[in-house]
């Protein structure tokens, strides 16, 4: 255990209540002189280690002693032949002694601090006398060196109220002053002691003048609206869809969907995606991605159909310098060597060229390729997600497309729902759409009224969720309240499956008695397609349910489950 300094005093002294002491030792450690707590044995075992050790360890000008029970600050004043410590004890909680022993460059930081021609300062003590100013605070008032000292603060600084901020003990922050025909912006500080005790007062120059103050608010203002434009930047981020629960919808087709991709991500093998236009192949294509194991590699994207027919092997392969005229001195790599490691989505892959479907094959087939203009065999390991919403079966039947390269891109084919078979996904995603809008554009987010949640699931959706979202924005846009209604999508077609009897006159009154069922009106729409299917094809319900993707005894079930008025009009039909 710690003795106490007055246990450890070889002179048997109580040395508990000395602050202060002296302690000189010669070149090699020898006690010269002790005095105070430079008496105490443990004090000059410390110091004397130090000393010992000061080729190893240089000395500081001023260190702090915290091997022993009460933390000491010691000054070093050596010599050619001795050096004198200088030891006092810490107070608690001393920060100003714990910054002086610990920062070398202490004295040069608080030379900067009362030196900064930015923040130049004046000192007074309680009776607003000028303590210190400086240097540029005299030059600015014409004074010499010192001669501002001891006088009252008013003499010498014009419009200052460092006499009040003493008075009061208030501080004055930011307040404009102006000294010589010039407005500065200052601030004015009362300073205590450890006892509370009002000892000075510091005025502080800010800003060389308001009009800094306004750069700096201008400066704020861009700041803020940089801040707004990544807001909406990110908004649009996260709607281009780089997760699963990205894929916003509770139906059961949703579901389906996301086990699906859930199972094939983590299987390095290709993936097409098949669907209309519209249904977010390429959200599911990152999603795709994301849980795959190269999920911290990149993911490339090309749109095979918006590439022209002359530049779609270069892309994809790249080319060698000088491989044709206006080409990179340098060359450049292609998509294939970009997405090396990572993934590579072919978008639109049924508008590939034949000449280009036949070149894919080898890259597909073991991952090599040339790139345009070179003899160089180049390697590149990726994995291939592709989407078309082109109908493979009938371009294979005219010729348009390769057998053998339809079945390279399809190992797994995932094919995505139109939004009329996930009709109760609408007010998911219609409130999805109104929040990403309200914050890519910093307006209060609108809502959606039932009546118009139903109107939305009785309309066409040829472009499906593209088409939806684009409407939703538009009649955010147009709306002047906050909730939009049926009228605020005027012009959106309603579907033909509905436009019979039922819903020849579809209006506002017609919607609002409208069944708040979606289940329901899931049904009546499945039931107005089996029985439209059924009479284009005179009943043949194996084509029936090959056109709706539907399984046999699902028709018949579903058959079954229609009013035999409605069956013998087809028949008659």
């Amino acid at each position: 255990m710690k003795k106490t300094l007055a246990q450890r005093n070889t002179n048997g002294g109580d040395m508990t209540r000395e602050s202060e002491g002296v302690l000189v030792l010669d070149l090699d450690g020898n006690t010269c002189f002790a005095s105070g707590i430079g008496r105490d044995s443990s004090v000059t075992a410390s110091l004397r280690n130090l000393w010992r050790n000061r080729d190893r360890v240089p000395l500081k000008r001023l260190a702090a002693l915290t091997d022993l029970e009460r933390p000491l600050t010691v000054a070093s004043i050596p010599s050619r032949d001795s050096v004198c410590f200088l030891i006092f004890v810490v107070q608690e909680a001393d920060e100003l002694s714990e910054f002086l022993a610990s920062v070398e460059a202490a004295p040069d930081i608080l030379r900067h601090f009362v030196t900064d021609p930015y923040k130049a300062i004046v000192v007074v003590d309680p009776k607003a006398r000028i303590s210190y100013m400086s240097a540029v605070h005299e030059k600015f008032f014409g004074l010499k060196h010192g001669e501002g000292i001891g006088k009252n603060v008013t003499e010498v600084i014009e419009n200052t109220k460092l006499q009040e901020v003493v008075a009061t003990g208030r501080a004055q922050v930011a307040q404009l002053q102006e000294m010589n025909g010039v407005t500065r912006v200052v601030s004015r500080l009362p300073i205590y002691d450890r006892s509370k005790r009002l000892v000075a007062a510091i005025g502080q120059v800010m800003f060389k003048g308001p009009e800094t103050m306004q750069e700096l608010s201008v400066e704020l203002a861009k700041v803020r609206q940089e801040l707004d434009f990544f807001k909406r930047e990110l908004s649009g981020i996260r709607n281009r869809s780089y997760g699963l629960d990205q894929i916003v919808g509770s139906s059961e087709a949703v579901r389906r969907l996301k086990e699906d991709i859930v199972r094939v991500a983590r299987l390095d093998v290709p993936v097409l995606l098949t669907g209309e236009s519209g249904t977010g192949k390429e959200m599911v294509a990152h999603a795709i991605h994301m849980l795959s194991p190269r999920n911290d590699k990149p993911l490339i994207l090309v749109n095979s159909a918006a590439m022209p027919a002359n530049l779609v092997e270069s892309e994809l392969f790249g080319y060698e310098p000088g491989a044709f005229t206006g080409a990179d001195r340098k060359g450049r790599k292609g998509k294939f060597e970009a997405a090396n490691t990572g993934t590579l989505f072919l978008d639109e892959i049924g508008d590939m060229p034949m000449d280009m479907q036949v070149k894919m094959l080898r890259v597909l087939q073991d991952g090599h390729f040339e790139r345009v203009g070179g003899d160089k065999a180049r390697y590149s390991d990726f994995r291939l997600i592709s989407a078309s919403n082109r109908d493979f079966k009938a371009m294979i039947g005219d010729s348009t497309f390769r057998l053998d390269l339809f079945y390279r891109i399809s190992t797994v084919t995932l094919r995505l729902p139109p939004l009329r078979e996930r009709l109760e996904d609408i007010p998911e995603l219609a409130d999805t759409f109104l929040e990403a809008f309200a914050l890519r554009h910093g307006a209060a987010r609108k809502s959606i009224s039932e009546a118009a949640i139903r109107f939305l699931q009785s309309s066409a959706w040829p472009g499906n969720i593209r088409q939806l979202q684009h409407a939703i924005e538009r009649a955010a846009i147009f709306c002047d309240g906050m909730i939009l209604n049926v009228e605020d999508f005027e012009g959106l077609e309603v579907s033909e499956r509905v436009q019979g009897k039922e819903a020849g006159a579809l209006n506002v009154t017609s919607v609002e008695k409208w069944s708040s069922d979606v289940r329901g009106a899931k049904e009546r729409v499945e039931s107005e397609l089996i029985l439209d299917a059924m009479r284009r094809t005179g009943g043949n319900k194996k084509r029936v349910a090959e056109e709706l993707g539907i399984s046999r005894s699902y028709l018949y079930k579903r058959l079954a489950m229609l009013a035999s008025d409605n069956w013998d009009s087809v028949k008659a039909g």
